[in-house]
């Protein structure tokens, strides 16, 4: 079992690199942004900044807790000897900081022997950063956040996300097409660990999206979770790359089903 002690710790390391690299993209985004490479498709870029905001995170990281391993967005993969592993997206919602839109943001959390036990994310174009640690509530600052109220699934709000993937792009347009009619309405933000966050603060009643990686989802998840959000992925299985869903549980025990039956887990 994992102390306290080394919950905030992790937090507290966790804090000072999402500051610093939210202050590293934010104040250092160049206006002529060129792209290093590119991901799954053209639309998909890595930004030299993205590789940058990794770079500067490992650095915190190892020059704090050196015996820690680390998995990162931009290729790292280090192992570690402590227990604790890093899972870090350094800047999550690439497209929106590409174009100047504010939906972005710098996702890290910490595992302890495989659960994750802290979650930071900044979205620094907003001047907020979200935190969670298993067991200890999320916050917004200093404020301690809640879901919403209970509501029908015709009263939800719900944000979802698309690849892309032409293919994958194209089924999700399906099982959005599906769900849209159902709902209050939905929203695509362009930042899955934004998109969690907004969940836990109660700005959303839902998400859900196929194709996340550990490190979209890790630290949202739990800041979701931790603020009473309901997570998962189909039914009877934990939010992952096949299906992500956090939402209220009201909307949740709803929206699982629906999500299977249209088939949202799969190309």
């Amino acid at each position: 079992m994992i102390s306290e002690e080394l919950k905030g710790e992790l937090l507290d390391v966790g804090l000072e690199a999402a500051r610093r690299a939210g202050e590293l993209l934010r104040d250092g985004r160049p206006a002529d942004l060129a792209v290093a490479a590119t991901k799954s498709s053209p639309i998909d870029v890595v930004t030299e900044m993205d590789i940058a905001a990794e770079k500067l995170i490992a650095g915190v990281l190892a020059g704090r807790r050196p015996e820690d391993g680390l998995l990162g967005e931009e290729g790292a993969d280090v192992p570690g000897t402590s227990g604790v592993r890093w899972i870090v997206d350094p800047l999550d919602g690439t497209v929106n900081y590409l174009y100047g839109l504010p939906g972005w943001s710098v996702s890290i959390a910490a595992e302890y022997r495989g659960e994750t036990v802290a979650g930071i994310v900044a979205v620094p174009m907003r001047g907020e950063t979200f935190h969670a640690l298993l067991g200890g509530g999320a916050w917004l600052g200093g404020r301690r956040l809640a879901c919403r109220a209970p509501a029908p699934l015709d009263q939800g709000l719900v944000a979802t996300g698309f690849a892309y993937v032409q293919a994958r792009r194209a089924q999700q347009a399906v099982v959005a097409q599906r769900i849209i009619p159902l709902v209050r309405d939905i929203r695509r933000g362009g930042s899955a660990a934004v998109d969690l966050c907004d969940v836990a603060a109660g700005r959303l009643d839902g998400y859900y999206e196929r194709g996340l990686n550990p490190w979209d989802l890790a630290a949202g998840e739990l800041i979701a979770r931790e603020a009473g959000a309901v997570t998962g992925g189909r039914p009877g299985k934990p939010a992952s790359g096949e299906l992500a869903l956090a939402a209220t549980p009201a909307v949740f025990a709803s929206l699982q089903p629906l999500l299977d039956e249209a088939g949202a887990w799969h190309d």
